[in-house]
């Protein structure tokens, strides 16, 4: 029991970190209908920030991830303005390609910039130090992921069912046309949107650097393939789903590998086979509603 209780621990907190990347990828795609390839780009970006911030300028971790999270927010709205913006009304297959072009120019620039070679992440003992339950060790990160990602999903509830900024939100996610006819300001909406993404992305990206500290040009290429996993699983444009479908995949993984410790090699592949078994069997995700697509 304490083996499977360690194990399970580890699953919800790397569940937990898909979750939160996982939702700024359904919230852009429900109110878009974008799938933000460059996700997992803005992601790394906020990794680099916090290094430069703790390694080189000796900043103070808080407010250093802050900087770091106002950042990639702001990265996040500056990409929606200049690539994705002026190709609202352009074909579908427009914005999909110039999605992917941000992803490939944020790699390429960060290798310009910040170079190739493998950085460490820089581990604050806050986060990092160990907690003993019994015979269970168990990293502090691992309990404050899931309640870092349970309050700020509460927040964005609330935000999305209280506010006129969340009713716009979700009535441009509605009915893109009908919310422009009644005066909701599209590109105030949309660039919200992107902001808090983005944000939650590179909340996600300080977790996951403390967890898994090696960072690259490319460390957010399978974090961001995963979370559109997640987000596909749980339903996508679904909040809670994405928070699900996060949860499900990091148990998924972890559990896996733990039972079949052979397998650990193919841990990304569970990700994909669970993908292909989700789109057989429920194309919609676990918490995604059919829906009739206009022409």
């Amino acid at each position: 029991m304490a083996t499977f209780f360690q194990h399970m621990t580890n699953a919800l907190s790397v569940g937990s970190l898909y979750a939160l990347m996982a939702i700024g990828y359904t919230m852009v795609y429900g109110v878009l209908r974008l799938i933000n390839f460059a996700h997992g780009e803005i992601f790394m970006i906020a990794m680099y920030m916090v290094f430069y911030g703790l390694a080189i300028f000796f900043l103070p971790w808080y407010v250093s991830f802050t900087l770091a999270i106002v950042i990639t927010a702001l990265l996040g709205v500056a990409a929606e303005r200049l690539a994705y913006r002026p190709l609202r009304d352009a074909p579908r297959i427009s914005i999909l390609i110039s999605a992917i072009a941000v992803s490939y120019f944020l790699q390429n620039l960060a290798t310009v910039l910040f170079g190739g070679r493998p950085l460490t992440f820089p581990q604050v003992p806050l986060f990092t130090q160990i907690m003993t339950l019994g015979s269970v060790r168990i990293p502090r990160l691992s309990i404050l992921v899931p309640l870092i990602t349970l309050v700020l999903l509460a927040l964005l509830m609330l935000l999305l069912k209280r506010t006129k900024t969340g009713m716009a939100m979700r009535a441009v996610a509605r009915d893109y046309d009908a919310a422009r006819l009644m005066g909701i300001d599209l590109n105030f909406t949309i660039a919200t949107t992107f902001f808090i993404g983005s944000a939650l992305a590179g909340v996600g990206a300080i977790m996951w650097g403390m967890k898994y500290p090696q960072i690259n040009p490319t460390v957010g290429s399978m974090p961001g393939i995963k979370c559109f996993i997640a987000a596909v699983l749980g339903g996508i444009g679904n909040t809670a789903g994405a928070v699900l479908g996060g949860v499900v995949l990091g148990i998924v993984e972890i559990m896996l590998v733990a039972l079949w410790p052979s397998l650990s090699g193919y841990r990304d592949a569970f990700a994909f086979i669970l993908l292909i078994v989700v789109l057989l069997v429920k194309p919609t995700g676990l918490l995604g509603e059919k829906t009739t697509e206009k022409v």
